[in-house]
């Protein structure tokens, strides 16, 4: 049976070359990255924030970046695997918005090796939720797509449906932490049942993209309402905070 798999692959791969998941350039094998788009991605690795997980520009910025100092997060760290810039929107925003959702077994191996620590301290996997509206037109929800694929690398369970979310936020855009903090402000309930599985629990929260950490607070809140233990983050990409935000 192995076999017969690996001639259909191969057969499969002659009809249809495998591309990089980014650009056009064909590759050896599908989900990689070409050399030139893997060399342009900018991979956040230490020293970043102990907290927060952004990347530092050099060493002597830590331990902490300025935002954790001035207002420190309620999860206990979070940590992203690439940087939302010019190229990290190259995976990021088809992977949300024109129905690639293949790019969670890009992005996941990535994410599991920034978040090593967080994913052996795991007991469970939550996804961040999308409101029904959005899940309903977008057809899937990313952020279980990217559970479901660190659950098989890590060998970890998911909580599909730990938490729900009950207020169709808007469009976050180029709003300041304060407002984000504001518009996702009781947007998130646990799902009824679903507290038993939580209390006592060393909780890793998933999602594709992390910009001030609103959303993250506001569902680690949730959690450590219901009894969770303690709350982590892991992301595909960490947008670098404007200097506004932190001057």
């Amino acid at each position: 049976m192995a076999l017969h798999t690996e001639i259909g692959r191969t057969a499969l791969d002659l009809l249809l070359p495998p591309h990089c998941a980014a650009c056009d350039e064909r590759v050896a094998t599908a989900g990689q990255l070409c050399a030139v788009c893997f060399a342009a991605t900018n991979f956040i690795a230490e020293p970043c924030c102990d907290r927060c997980g952004v990347g530092f520009a050099v060493a002597e910025l830590g331990p902490t970046c300025q935002s954790c100092e001035a207002n420190p997060p309620l999860f206990r760290q979070a940590r992203g695997a690439l940087t939302y810039d010019a190229q990290g929107r190259r995976l990021i925003l088809p992977f949300k918005h024109a129905d690639r959702p293949e790019l969670a077994q890009v992005l996941a191996p990535h994410m599991a090796r920034s978040g090593a620590a967080l994913l052996h301290r795991a007991d469970v996997l939550v996804p961040v939720p999308l409101h029904r509206r959005r899940l309903f037109s977008r057809r899937y929800n990313q952020a279980v797509l990217l559970a479901a694929e660190l659950s098989r690398i890590a060998g970890l369970p998911i909580l599909r449906d730990a938490l729900a979310r009950t207020k169709a936020t808007a469009s976050l855009g180029d709003s300041t932490p304060a407002e984000r903090e504001q518009e996702v402000a009781g947007a998130f309930v646990v799902c009824p049942g679903r507290e038993g599985n939580l209390a006592g629990r060393q909780i890793l929260l998933i999602d594709d993209v992390m910009t001030s950490g609103a959303t993250a607070n506001a569902c680690t809140m949730t959690l450590l309402q219901a009894g969770a233990a303690a709350v982590d983050v892991l992301v595909a990409a960490r947008v670098p905070p404007p200097r506004a935000w932190v001057d």
